[in-house]
């Protein structure tokens, strides 16, 4: 089956206020429409069941990086296609630099944007588990005025989030205070390109006498949504990496991880990866051998 044009209404108010009052008017009854890459191909196969679509595309209040000394903030329409070309992710926030290589094809890279990675929920986004251990920050915006939720905190279950009716994702804060952290990003999927994650895994390490003093780990298709992996990550801290800590941390990620069967893969195979990847991160931090 295929969409008809027909049967959908799409508006460009052209501004960030007649987008905001829009919604407003009759919330829950527009969906957004940024880049397009998953909506056009939801009403491709016909399975797009959002009527009333608004415009995001082309308003500049939503595509923008603005950098300061402690923090990045990368407005919600802005696209894959600009994160790699800008300098100060590429230095600061590599781990988002590149998951931003990760989305589809160069083409895509140029429409898909941001915020529209986040919004779509997909348990396998790119983006999120670099963002994830990142600490950003998710800024919400409506005709009421703005509010901040940690990233960790939006995704609410499969395809939910915490935004209200009437709100839109602005923007996303992240903190610029990682460059002394060991970074890990690897996502494992059918190619090497334009592929769907099978699991993707993030992390960010701090290590103060030999012993984790801060860990963030988060993943992609682990879970109904990206997720912080939190009982991992108690696991590790305040721990120094063993052989021992290693198991542990790998029980804990296989009991922590609850991925499903689907046609990329089975959740077997997914929690078999996850476990692989973490211990691949941990054995980095001490290339020369693992401490005694």
């Amino acid at each position: 089956m295929r969409g008809n044009p027909e049967r959908h209404e799409m508006v460009a108010p052209g501004s960030l206020a007649g987008v905001l009052q829009l919604i407003a008017a009759e919330p829950g009854e527009w969906t957004p429409i940024a880049g397009g890459t998953e909506l056009m191909v939801a009403h491709a196969a016909g399975r797009l069941n959002a009527k009333r679509l608004v415009s995001l595309w082309g308003i500049p209040d939503l595509r923008f990086v603005e950098a300061s000394s402690d923090c990045i903030v990368v407005g919600a329409g802005t696209t894959f296609r600009d994160l790699r070309a800008h300098a100060g992710i590429a230095t600061q926030l590599p781990l988002l630099a590149k998951a931003s290589s990760w989305i589809g094809s160069i083409a895509n890279q140029g429409r898909a944007t941001v915020g529209g990675n986040i919004v779509n929920g997909s348990p396998a986004a790119d983006s999120s588990p670099a963002l994830l251990v990142y600490d950003a920050e998710i800024e919400l915006i409506s005709v009421r005025g703005t509010r901040r939720i940690p990233y960790s905190a939006f995704h609410t279950g499969y395809k939910c989030n915490a935004m209200a009716a009437d709100e839109l994702l602005y923007a996303i804060h992240l903190p610029l205070r990682f460059a002394q952290h060991h970074q890990y990003l690897r996502k494992v999927g059918t190619r090497r390109a334009m592929a769907i994650s099978k699991v993707a895994l993030a992390a960010t390490a701090f290590i103060e006498d030999s012993v984790f003093s801060e860990i963030r780990l988060a993943a992609s298709s682990l879970a109904a949504f990206p997720t912080r992996l939190i009982e991992t990550e108690t696991a590790l801290l305040g721990k120094s990496v063993t052989r021992d800590t290693i198991q542990s941390a790998r029980q804990a990620l296989l009991a922590e991880a609850k991925p499903i069967d689907d046609i990329r893969s089975t959740a077997a195979y997914r929690k078999g990866v996850a476990v692989n990847l973490l211990e691949e991160f941990l054995r980095q931090l001490y290339p020369e051998g693992l401490p005694r």
